[in-house]
């Protein structure tokens, strides 16, 4: 299958297996940076790859939260089954590594791991700004926000303080290109 082929595949199965919309959009919302770390790390020819790793990271999280060791274990199962390429599989699977996975290791798979929990802080300081719009919003004023405990509560901040050194990126460029990914897509994301 090709990667259009896939990426159509990808959008029917966030719709067959998540009902909870705020999930599916987190996860368009981590597809969307993930084709923009792509690029941003020099992956661009293959960047509908880490889309698609973003597109389906979550794939089985409604079904599998009380049993968080088991995340991303159906969501493997599915897509293998579907075709789809291994490295993707791979990226998803290990994004759960706490799990008992083997931890991230390629670009793909760290920038999914280390990447994708900044969407929700995005969102967050988005629908607490005055306009609610994407729009509007910088990687500095996504920031500001991060110091506020009581803010964006289930964003985990450890992880993301890490980021810079894993990744080799800023967390201001990290958020810089979270807003700017998400903006591209701000009319499926309801902001």
């Amino acid at each position: 299958m090709d990667t259009t082929a896939l990426r159509a595949r990808a959008l029917t199965l966030l719709d067959e297996e998540i009902r909870n919309k705020n999930l599916v959009k987190h996860n368009l919302a981590a597809g969307a940076l993930m084709k923009a770390l792509a690029v941003r790390f020099g992956e661009g020819e293959r960047a509908d790859l880490w889309e698609l790793a973003g597109l389906l990271h979550d794939l089985d999280w409604e079904k599998l939260q009380d049993e968080p060791t088991r995340h991303t274990e159906l969501a493997a199962e599915i897509l293998r089954a579907e075709g789809f390429p291994e490295e993707v599989v791979e990226a998803i699977w290990r994004h759960n590594f706490h799990a008992n996975h083997p931890a991230p290791e390629t670009p793909m798979e760290l920038a999914l791991y280390y990447g994708e929990e900044i969407t929700g802080l995005v969102v967050a300081a988005t629908l607490v700004s005055p306009t609610k719009k994407l729009a509007d919003m910088t990687g500095e004023t996504v920031l500001r926000r991060l110091g506020e405990r009581p803010f964006a509560r289930g964003v985990d901040r450890e992880l993301l303080g890490t980021a810079p050194e894993k990744l080799g990126i800023s967390l201001l460029e990290l958020a810089e290109t979270a807003v700017r990914a998400m903006q591209g897509i701000s009319g499926e994301l309801g902001l």
